[in-house]
């Protein structure tokens, strides 16, 4: 494994998020000498962590008020509901397109978005390998090919250079995943698209609130896909949104979204696609949650910077790199270590951080989407590969390799932040991870 490089500090903020993990004290090999005087708490000693955050209720009067609202209509079906209507309008304040269509699902979006942007049999889509299977889902539904590219180390988004090298005659679109709400290099990965007349789409999945340069996420790609799934910074359970201000692609969203028929015009169906559509329960929860948004956004970016800022300099870390005119909302933190600066592997410091009071949780996705059985047998239609099958593609994902993404799951570990935690909370945090850290410095 190729070890990860010193991002600086200088150039970059950082952020942390994570997941919250049982506590675990299971005992672990320490080295002879140990640098750290205090003990460790795995070991016997004071937790570094003493303060429990308090969980706030994510959904109260205002939902229900919306709720309340929503019980007095004479239908609950999506076309023309006040809810839908109002979640569209709060939607555009947040990311400020001129086409929205909601939908059942971030896979929803992103399925949508492919297939509004054209995205057929054997047309390549690069994206990143480390995300949700949901990125590529509507890629492959379409008979196209997902084309991985590598990452940056210390973002864990798309690297721009690895992108334009990965681009063939049949790459038709780019899909930039905004991972833990860290915002992709959207200016380079735009002029690269707009270079070769590809279709840049956002996966805002994991980023409500995020800024790019001071510029909304979502609005400087062609197209702009959210999710309301119930982990997301916002939700109504499960849900999504799809938005675009790109003529050639608006007047698309409600057909994909809505079995290809267009809903302002009587009859016919111009294109093929399926149900995505969103009830008006959903719309008026999510409608409701918008109100609270950019308070989450606020806090989590404030919280998971200060996190940057108390592990910048311990040698064995590699922070979560954040550019400094970008807000991050942290849907978790995560950072790096750096094996061959440490006497431990990632699963004892892993140990070590919980029994000190941290909610951390080793690695993220268990290996990258090309790993998976279903990318190695390329059986994604019952047991099939139709694309593969009738000669429209070559791709062999045995023989894919992102070597920095490969490092990135071998050595990252997870941080919660939620926007109910306090200052107190992370310093202690950063004073654990620096703890553990030093005490198994090589």
């Amino acid at each position: 494994m190729r070890s990860a490089k010193w991002l600086s500090r200088r150039d970059f903020l950082s952020s942390v998020s994570g997941t919250l993990a049982a506590s675990a004290t299971v005992a672990v090999a320490r080295p002879a000498h140990a640098r750290y005087s205090q003990k460790l708490a795995i070991d016997g000693g004071p937790k570094a962590v003493t303060v429990s955050p308090t969980p706030r209720p994510r959904w109260g009067d205002v939902e229900l008020k919306q709720l309340e609202a929503m019980l007095r209509q004479g239908s609950l079906f999506y076309w023309g509901g006040p809810q839908t209507q109002l979640l569209i309008e709060r939607f555009k304040q947040v990311c400020p397109v001129q086409w929205v269509q909601t939908c059942s699902s971030g896979t929803a979006a992103i399925h949508i978005a492919v297939s509004s942007a054209g995205i057929g049999p054997g047309d390549e889509v690069i994206t990143t390998p480390i995300t949700d299977i949901g990125t590529v889902i509507g890629v492959l539904y379409q008979q196209a090919v997902p084309v991985f590219a590598d990452l940056g180390a210390g973002t864990y988004n798309l690297d721009p250079a690895d992108v334009e090298r990965k681009i063939t005659p049949k790459t038709k679109a780019v899909i930039a995943v905004h991972l833990t709400g860290n915002p992709c290099d959207l200016d380079a990965l735009k002029a690269i698209c707009d270079k070769h007349k590809l279709v840049l789409i956002e996966d805002c999945c994991q980023a409500w609130g995020a800024k790019y340069r001071g510029r909304p996420i979502g609005t400087i790609g062609h197209f702009a896909c959210f999710s309301l799934q119930d982990s997301k910074h916002v939700t109504c359970g499960d849900g999504g949104v799809v938005g675009t201000s790109d003529e050639r692609f608006g007047p698309l969203l409600q057909k994909f979204g809505d079995k290809g028929g267009d809903r302002r015009k009587w009859g016919g169906h111009e294109v093929f696609a399926t149900n995505y559509r969103m009830s008006e329960p959903q719309a008026a929860v999510a409608a409701a949650q918008l109100t609270r948004l950019e308070e989450i956004a606020q806090a989590r970016s404030r919280l998971g910077n200060l996190l940057t800022e108390l592990i910048a300099n311990i040698p064995s870390i590699i922070p979560h790199q954040v550019h400094p005119q970008d807000r991050a909302v942290y849907w978790f933190y995560m950072f790096r270590i750096k094996p061959e600066a440490l006497k431990c592997n990632r699963s004892q410091f892993t140990r070590a951080l919980i029994a000190e009071g941290v909610s951390a949780s080793g690695g993220y996705i268990a290996k990258p989407l090309y790993k998976e059985p279903i990318f190695l047998n390329h059986s994604f239609f019952a047991g099939r590969w139709p694309t593969k099958e009738f000669g429209l593609t070559d791709m062999d994902y045995t023989k894919v390799r992102c070597p920095e993404a490969e490092a990135i799951l071998e050595t990252c570990i997870r941080v919660y932040i939620r926007e109910y935690m306090t200052e107190e909370y992370i310093r202690q945090v950063g004073q654990a991870i620096r703890k553990v850290a030093e005490y198994y410095a090589a």
